[in-house]
């Protein structure tokens, strides 16, 4: 019952399919059905050999499932991954927590200062900073993939939450600016962590380089351009949330009203730059205390802020009430708006049109500066699972007050300088910025505000691309660097949530023109030989023959060794143009696809293959057509007086090998395409077809859609069936050369080789394939017509093939030997070379003329 069960159910499928019109086998040339030898195949390929005997078997919807299902295992491991401290706390030293503890407390003292400032650009009050500080650092080391990330405010994302808070706000008044940016940073979280969970990381990859630094130095200029104003103190009322050109031009306009705050701003934005340049200049004459150096760079915002900060407190000490210039005001000692987020429907949809920029802005810099440090640091993030960290972050901030955040540069690069080992350095910021929280909030009021705008400024200037850079796009891309100024451009003339939909939208079209517009190459066949210096490589000379094919030894020495590969027709991969690269052979083609084969740039692809199969080969009739009036419109043929006797000189159509190296997988549009010009090309070559032959096809189910299409095995003509054909496998040794098989092998033919020396008194013979044991191969090219004679023979007798199979040196051999691929799919080949000799092999010189 166990055996004929499977026999019901494939009779029951078949019955279903019959009724439902669908055609199982859609092509079955190679006699499926039970023709062993009647329908073109050869001797060999029904099992001559049984070690040759392989059928390549085709992948299944279940085998789909089951790779893409995931088991106990992969369900345990994805929890597991979700907490990645779990892999190396118990590990946990002394040696690490001092790393820790110094990076920790660097980050602190700087993430303060900072904190406020962001605070003042997403329009609230400067504990909000803090607030987000604290629960950035606190909660990110439990899902952190990265050591050296800080998670806390930073400028874009602040920026983009000042926008929406005064947006919200001024639709909805009576809704307090803190109870809108929790809300944003609720949905914002969830909707990353979301993401994270269901392991979405890829997508970040879709933004490429110069996208996100255009985003970056836009949004850079952006927020530097509105912290002048601040700095200098001006009175005039403008705004400073509109469009860069705009602030910039507002700013010099009310210039004359700048107040002595300049003095407090200007000064210490030039104090930060001079304390960094004197660092880095002492750093490079006195390498052994580069470090000391390092830690007094990093500590200027704090020694800056300080500085700036008693000098207000000696000014302003008596006339608080009046101070002599703009103050950061009273701070609140703790958390004193930790409670449960508010989130109203109103408000979430006043800002649900800015919620995929402040998504994307989440996103985008952090995962961008958490690579780049993973680079250098030699480790790997997980995307996905930075999702999860700033999706949990952004979701339990709130609850303390906190309003968007992500991760920082400036802070990253801080922190990886300052020796981090673990994720676990941000509990010691937490700790720097809770004391902050508790015990500074006094000293936080005589901070001039001008001061902090230097402070901003200072910071965010890191974040514009240097022109160095910008040369190295051009340089690399030129198309690319058109990308970023055109993403500067937008962001400075309208806005940065504009200035980022810009450079993704123009990224992806690219992207889409690039696939779209692909263009193949036609390949041609060149001869090479290697040479170090002026020595050949041959297995004679210094450097020895690396694998080089031996030709006949009656040919010229420089010819003994080479080998052959395949360039592009046109030198259009850069090859010296004055290689001769030739046709591979008469009506035969080669054509490389680019980049990949789908339906975008099917059409592409197919249109350039036909034109130039069309403009190189003639039709097969010439007398196809009696009288014009038969001649397709696209078709005209010669013009008066010319009878076509210049065509007559092209080869007609033989085979088309298409070189599948770059195409992953293929769809319905593009296997459709194909057919439909298999279809065209045998109409042009009636009443033969034109054999297609593939080559490193890497994928199993594009070999499955090719053969569910008719590929992989010779197309029968229309009225005469299948032509007998030659069939070319490629085998390769199972065990290898140090096995005793091999071993034995070797010895026979020494033996051989001895008795034939003693009875011919003659040097080996050539064509026997009798092999030294130095000149024994692991990879053999099997073919029933390697030799010239066997090419004049009749091909339809299968005597004569199993005497010539019989007679090769790969059937003789010894060793066990295994095709490497199946013979169900005579036509897919391993490389080119095969495809090629398969093609000349089952190629016609001559066809006969049809009336």
């Amino acid at each position: 019952m166990a055996v004929e069960k499977p026999e019901k159910n494939v009779n029951f499928g078949q019955a279903v399919a019959k009724g439902l019109g669908i055609k199982l086998p859609y092509r079955d040339p190679l006699g499926a059905t039970g023709e062993p030898v009647t329908r073109g195949e050869s001797t060999f390929s029904v099992g001559t050999v049984d070690t040759y005997s392989y059928n390549e078997p085709e992948p299944t919807t279940t085998e789909w499932f089951q790779e893409h299902t995931p088991s106990f295992k992969d369900i345990g491991r994805y929890f597991l991954n979700l907490f990645p401290f779990l892999t190396w706390i118990r590990r946990y030293n002394l040696q690490w927590l001092f790393g820790d503890l110094v990076a920790g407390i660097t980050v602190g003292a700087v993430v303060v200062p900072q904190g406020m400032a962001y605070a003042q650009l997403a329009k609230l009050e400067v504990q909000f900073g803090l607030y987000s500080s604290f629960m950035g650092v606190l909660v990110y080391w439990f899902f952190a993939t990265s050591k050296d990330i800080t998670i806390g405010p930073v400028a874009v994302m602040s920026t983009l939450t000042g926008d929406i808070v005064t947006q919200v706000t001024a639709k909805y008044p009576e809704v307090p600016p803190h109870v809108v940016a929790s809300s944003l940073a609720v949905v914002c979280g969830g909707i990353v962590c979301f993401m994270g969970l269901i392991r979405l990381g890829f997508i970040v990859d879709f933004i490429p380089l110069p996208a996100i630094s255009a985003f970056m130095t836009g949004s850079a200029l952006n927020i530097c351009s509105g912290q002048v104003p601040t700095m200098l103190g001006e009175t005039a009322d403008f705004s400073t949330r509109g469009s860069t050109y705009l602030i910039i031009i507002n700013t010099l306009k009310y210039l004359p009203t700048s107040t002595i705050d300049a003095a407090m701003g200007v000064t210490a934005m030039v104090m930060l730059y001079a304390i960094r340049s004197g660092c880095m200049f002492a750093a490079k004459k006195m390498p052994h205390r580069a470090r000391i150096f390092f830690f007094a760079s990093t500590l200027r915002t704090v020694f800056v802020i300080l500085f700036y900060t008693m000098i207000s407190a000696a000014v302003n000490l008596h006339r608080q009430d009046n101070p002599a210039f703009s103050l950061l005001g009273h701070v609140p000692r703790g958390f004193q708006n930790a409670a449960v987020p508010k989130l109203e429907s109103k408000v979430i949809a006043a800002f649900g049109g800015q919620l995929p920029a402040a998504v994307i802005v989440l996103l985008i810099e952090h995962i961008a500066i958490s690579k780049s440090f993973g680079r250098v640091n030699n480790y790997t993030i997980n995307p996905s699972q930075e999702f999860v960290g700033i999706g949990v972050t952004n979701l339990l901030g709130p609850f303390l007050g906190a309003y968007p955040a992500t991760g920082s540069f400036s802070r990253t690069a801080i922190k990886s300088k300052a020796g981090v080992r673990t994720p676990l350095a941000g509990v010691i910021t937490s700790v720097v910025v809770l004391l902050a929280i508790y015990a500074l909030p006094a000293l936080f009021f005589y901070i001039p505000k001008a001061s902090l705008a230097g402070v901003i400024i200072h910071a965010v200037g890191d974040l514009i691309t240097p022109p160095n850079t910008v040369y190295q796009f051009w340089r690399v891309a030129p198309l690319d660097c058109l990308i970023f100024f055109i993403g500067v451009l937008v962001t400075m003339f309208t806005s940065i949530e504009d200035g980022i939909y810009c450079t993704i939208c123009v990224s992806v079209a690219v992207l889409l023109f690039r696939v779209a517009k692909a263009r193949g190459h036609f390949l041609g066949k060149v001869t090479i030989h290697s040479v170090v210096g002026d020595h050949l490589l041959d297995g004679d000379g210094k450097y020895g023959s690396f694998g080089a094919s031996k030709a006949p030894a009656e040919d010229d020495d420089e010819d003994r060794f080479h080998r052959s590969i395949f360039l592009p027709i046109n030198h259009t991969d850069g090859s010296n143009p004055d290689v001769d690269v030739e046709q591979p052979y008469p009506g035969i083609f080669i054509y490389r696809f680019s980049e990949g084969f789908n339906y975008p740039n099917a059409n592409h692809y197919t249109d350039n293959l036909v034109q130039t199969v069309f403009r190189h080969t003639r039709r097969t009739n010439a007398h196809a057509y009696s009288r014009n009036g038969d001649r397709p419109w696209n078709d005209p043929g010669p013009k008066a007086g010319q009878d076509g006797m210049n065509e007559q000189n092209l080869p007609l159509l033989q085979a088309i090998i298409l070189d599948f190296s770059s195409v992953n997988n293929v769809d319905t549009t593009s296997i459709q395409n194909l057919i439909d010009v298999r279809n065209q090309l045998d109409l042009y070559t009636t009443p033969r077809t034109v054999q297609w032959h593939f080559a490193h096809i890497n994928n199993r189910w594009t070999k499955r859609a090719l053969a569910a299409a008719g590929f992989g095995y010779p197309t029968p003509t229309s009225n005469e069936g299948f032509h007998r054909w030659k069939p070319i496998f490629s085998v390769a040794e199972i065990e290898g050369s140090g096995s005793a098989a091999a071993h034995a092998e070797i010895m026979n033919n020494e033996r051989e080789r001895a008795e034939q020396l003693q009875a011919h008194h003659k040097t080996e013979d050539v064509e026997a394939g009798i092999k030294t044991a130095s000149e024994q191969e692991s990879t053999t090219q099997v073919t029933e017509a390697s030799s010239s004679s066997a090419e004049n023979s009749d091909i339809n007798s299968e005597d004569h093939f199993k005497r010539d199979l019989t007679d090769s040196k790969a059937y003789r051999s010894r060793r066990k030997m295994a095709l490497i691929q199946g013979m169900n799919r005579p036509f897919f080949h391993i490389d080119l070379t095969s495809a090629l000799q398969s093609a000349v092999a089952n190629s016609s010189d001559s066809i006969p003329h049809v009336d």
